[in-house]
């Protein structure tokens, strides 16, 4: 819904994708290039662009839930009935900001879904090393907000989690959270080498990659047929392509326009009061 917005951690590509971000402009943001959504200031881990509702990604482990309090209490107050989902990991629910953020929105009823992509490790702790609850959705009660688990990797069982905190937050009745359990393939960074947990295990959780189950059971449903499948894989293999190619031909930033953005311009306060 248009004035829906949302708020999104370092491994945001997925969720600006589905704010309906175009991918060109994304990859030319990646590549930190000036036709880039944020001329390449933002990068890969503070790619923004408030037009398609998406208020940014965050490098900050829970950075983004304040915003996302913040956006929502902005909706409230305009006496709107847009709602901010908050994207989050497992590592966020032990910072401070997720606390803060998780009573204020309880406390003062605004349309905020937290959305937590618990994918078990914050770096290479385990979540059940890490909380002593057995589900994160249990950490809901303490803030008097409806709290549920559901399988990440369920494309289904996420959309109907999620669209019935959405419809909650849309009708004024207060923030929800929500706990999809997935996992991370890879390590945390390019330097994790993985020592803290099996290949069978990594293995096992590849075994139910979201995206094959969820073409299985569309296959399986006789929605689409294994041929439309493959278009459909095609054409966003091709998307992909053509977007690279797009970011790669923009330019970079000069070193002149290197800092132009990043910083208020030394005028911004005179030009504030002769506004007012």
């Amino acid at each position: 819904v248009d004035g829906d917005v949302i708020t999104c951690t370092h491994r945001g590509h997925g969720h600006t994708i589905a704010r309906g971000a175009d991918l060109g402009r994304m990859m030319a943001e990646l590549l930190g290039r000036e036709n880039g959504y944020c001329k390449g200031r933002g990068g890969s881990m503070h790619i923004a662009d408030v037009a398609t509702g998406n208020l940014g990604a965050n490098g900050i482990v829970a950075g983004g839930l304040p915003i996302a309090a913040g956006a929502g209490l902005s909706q409230k107050l305009r006496g709107t009935d847009n709602v901010t989902v908050c994207v989050h990991g497992d590592g966020a629910v032990g910072e401070g900001a997720w606390h803060e953020a998780m009573t204020l929105a309880s406390m003062w009823d605004l349309p905020v879904v937290f959305l937590c992509e618990n994918n078990q490790y914050g770096m290479s702790l385990p979540s059940l090393a890490a909380y002593k609850v057995e589900k994160l959705s249990d950490k809901a009660a303490g803030y008097g907000m409806p709290g549920e688990t559901v399988d990440g990797n369920d494309v289904e069982a996420v959309a109907d989690a999620v669209g019935r905190a959405v419809e909650r937050a849309r009708a004024g009745q207060g923030p929800s959270f929500v706990d999809a359990v997935t996992y991370r393939w890879r390590g945390h960074s390019k330097s994790d080498k993985n020592l803290y947990r099996s290949k069978q295990e990594i293995a096992e959780w590849r075994e139910k990659d979201p995206i094959q189950r969820y073409a299985a059971g569309v296959l399986d449903a006789g929605l689409l047929t294994q041929d439309e499948i493959d278009t459909i894989q095609a054409d966003v293999r091709q998307e992909i392509r053509d977007a690279v190619v797009f970011g790669t031909k923009g330019e970079e930033p000069t070193v002149e326009a290197m800092l132009a953005g990043v910083y208020a311009p030394d005028d911004f306060y005179a030009a504030e009061e002769a506004q007012a």
